[in-house]
């Protein structure tokens, strides 16, 4: 059966669903209808909760983020317990039980840290290994395309003390796993969150370390606050026992193999992990967020300290910040597909978090977001485009299910056209706008 990409270009566009007036909005994804802004912070009740990515189709619904009846999220009031309730102390001395339980007494590695490079696992891994004397190992699943900044910083985390395997997926597969998520889903950043929440659950059992640690939990972010009621994070998100369940770039393992021309052994670091095996081998996969107060901004001072962290030296298109995020070319892209399909760009993530933490007022927030939040990345927009195209040559039978496999700018923009919730987006004098910013009501 052919899978054909059409050209969104020749896309007949319904301006009639985006018109300013219109009564009756079409919602898409599951989202809500009626769009609120959190009072304590700039989120949106639009944003959707991490799920299992493995399972992502064109036709998933979303959950989203869980407003209150005075109308504050889930992530405000997961905040206001890390500030007011949790006792911080008594979940340090709950960490340093479990790695006595765990530290290995004969130089094997006792422990397990997925990352980058970035701030955030240069934190967790160094202090697990300087401040409770374990001895982790740690493991990256590549970036698409790494920044500058991004591989020296990945380096010095490297030469700062750690072990680590870098994988890399076959180039070309993962080229076509992220042109069909785009194609897809308007993800770009799918492939890696594969490998984000897989590659360590596969590389734990294979080295036999039955303990991972991840950094804080997506409830930090908006994902349900009973999420962080325990330390462990759930099978589910990294394993299944049934092929037919997986999907990736949208599209199954099936028709992968048969109607683009990939092979099963380059989809094998894809898959996530058997279950069974898992629990076999008694692996725990735990947040370091449960037990250490997580803070991104102080994480990033210590890792600058300690290691010699590098920011980007511009800001990042489409905020103000300058360190979270940085090592992959395509996080620009990535956000931009979240303002798209949820109107929330990488502005009002960072805001969100740093209002959170205490780090800025939400009316600087607000500001900001006004400012800088649906920006287009033009840095890296020609490499990107070619790093998502598909040549024949390079993709003899892939690049026959797309009827123009080539990706440029405009034919991004019209494909993100097919992607705009009516109730998010209105459409008149040839321009997009959000009918609801959070700037609006201040």
């Amino acid at each position: 059966m052919s899978l054909w990409h059409s050209d969104p270009r020749k896309d007949k566009l319904d301006v009639a669903k985006y018109a300013p007036d219109v009564a009756v909005r079409d919602t898409m994804y599951g989202l809500p209808e009626n769009v609120a802004f959190c009072k304590k912070c700039v989120i949106s009740n639009q944003r959707p909760n991490s799920t299992v990515e493995h399972k992502h189709t064109s036709e998933s619904k979303k959950t989203t983020i869980n407003f209150d009846s005075e109308g504050v999220c889930d992530a405000c009031r997961n905040a206001e317990r890390k500030h007011d309730i949790i006792d911080w102390e008594k979940r340090r001395r709950e960490l340093e039980v479990l790695c006595d339980k765990y530290r290995s007494r004969n130089g094997h590695y006792d422990c397990l840290v997925p990352g980058s490079g970035g701030k955030d696992s240069f934190y967790q891994s160094w202090m697990l290994k300087y401040e409770f004397n374990m001895n982790p190992l740690t493991v990256t699943w590549a970036p698409h395309v790494y920044t500058d900044w991004g591989w020296r910083n990945f380096n010095r985390w490297i030469h700062s003390g750690f072990d680590n395997y870098l994988l890399t997926p076959n180039g070309r597969v993962k080229r076509l796993i992220t042109r069909l998520a785009v194609e897809n889903l308007f993800h770009p950043f799918q492939p890696f969150i594969f490998g984000q929440k897989s590659y360590a659950p596969k590389m734990a059992a294979r080295m036999n370390i039955p303990l991972i640690f991840y950094g804080e939990n997506e409830a930090e972010y908006g994902n349900p606050i009973a999420d962080n009621s325990s330390a462990k994070r759930d099978y589910t998100y990294f394993s299944t026992t049934d092929d037919s369940e997986i999907f990736l770039g949208g599209t199954s393992v099936r028709s992968l193999i048969e109607d683009y021309g990939v092979a099963m052994p380059d989809l094998d670091v894809y898959k996530p992990s058997n279950p069974a095996e898992l629990q076999e081998k008694g692996i725990e996969v735990h947040y370091l967020g449960y037990y250490l107060k997580w803070h991104p901004q102080a994480a990033y001072y210590f890792a600058v300290e300690n290691g010699g962290f590098e920011a980007s030296p511009e800001r990042t298109p489409g905020t103000y910040s300058k360190y979270n995020s940085i090592d992959d070319r395509i996080d620009d892209l990535h956000y931009y597909t979240t303002f798209i399909k949820f109107g929330i760009g990488r502005t009002t993530y960072d805001a969100a978090q740093e209002i959170r933490s205490g780090d800025i007022e939400r009316e600087e927030g607000v500001a900001l977001v006004r400012r800088y939040d649906g920006e287009y990345p033009e840095r890296f927009a020609d490499e990107l485009m070619e790093y998502l195209s598909l040549p024949e040559k390079e993709f003899p039978v892939a690049s026959k299910q797309f009827e123009d496999p080539i990706m440029d700018r405009e034919y991004f923009d019209a494909l993100a056209n097919r992607f705009r919730p009516p109730h998010l987006w209105e459409y008149a004098n040839d321009e997009w706008k959000l009918r609801r910013r959070v700037f609006d009501q201040n």
